[in-house]
């Protein structure tokens, strides 16, 4: 039977929601390494950003309805999903990380995390059970966990970031965006992707060595 990864998204769209990239090459990798990506969302409405004008339309639009464009459809409430069901979790990054799936964006290191986002990470990291940080997301990692696990994690070499992350109670490491973090320990695998990336290849690269270090640590 197939390893199951939830991978979580936050919206379709860097700007408010899920990187887009990062999304699907995450899906991609799982597959590729012979496991079943198992999408899900919040069911919460935040506003809209233009991508071309990068400004609020002044509309909201709905995280689990969004992130459906990703999945083909294919995706599941949050607050349904348990860790009994799940082998691992991942997040992609995009703004949506740090802003629909807890309010880092805002508050830095004082962040908190959706209640249903933060029951099911406490779940998975309560079960040593492999948690994925992609871009921005380790910054909602470490306002999960980081007052309790101290975890190491990467969102490249960002410093002001890193501060707030390093304040979390968790530890940052700089990382290139090829790469990853792995703490195996907490069993917590990060990368930077466009945190750092230039290139959707270096993106490529980085979330394919974290998907398959995910899968090794199960």
């Amino acid at each position: 039977m197939k390893k199951k990864i939830g991978v979580v998204l936050s919206g379709c769209g860097v700007r408010d929601g899920s990187e887009i990239h990062e999304a699907v090459l995450t899906m991609l990798a799982i597959d590729r390494n012979g496991a079943e990506a198992v999408c899900m969302a919040p069911d919460m409405k935040v506003p809209e950003i233009n991508h071309l004008t990068m400004q609020e339309t002044g509309v909201k639009r709905n995280v689990l309805v969004e992130s459906a464009r990703i999945a083909r459809g294919i995706i599941r409430n949050i607050k349904d999903v348990k860790a009994t069901e799940l082998d691992a979790i991942i997040f992609p990054g995009g703004f949506g990380a740090a802003k629909n799936l807890c309010d880092f964006a805002t508050k830095g290191a004082e962040a908190s995390v959706h209640h249903d986002v933060a029951r099911l990470i406490n779940e998975m990291a309560a079960a040593k059970k492999p948690i994925g940080a992609i871009c921005i997301a380790p910054a909602l990692i470490a306002a999960a966990l980081g007052g309790k696990y101290a975890p190491s994690l990467t969102i490249g070499n960002d410093e002001g970031t890193a501060t707030a992350i390093n304040q979390t109670g968790s530890r940052h490491v700089e990382c290139l965006a090829t790469e990853c973090v792995v703490d195996r320990e907490n069993r917590i695998v990060s990368t930077p992707a466009y945190m750092l990336a230039t290139r959707i290849s270096e993106t490529a690269d980085g979330i394919e060595k974290t998907v398959r270090e995910i899968i090794n640590l199960m």
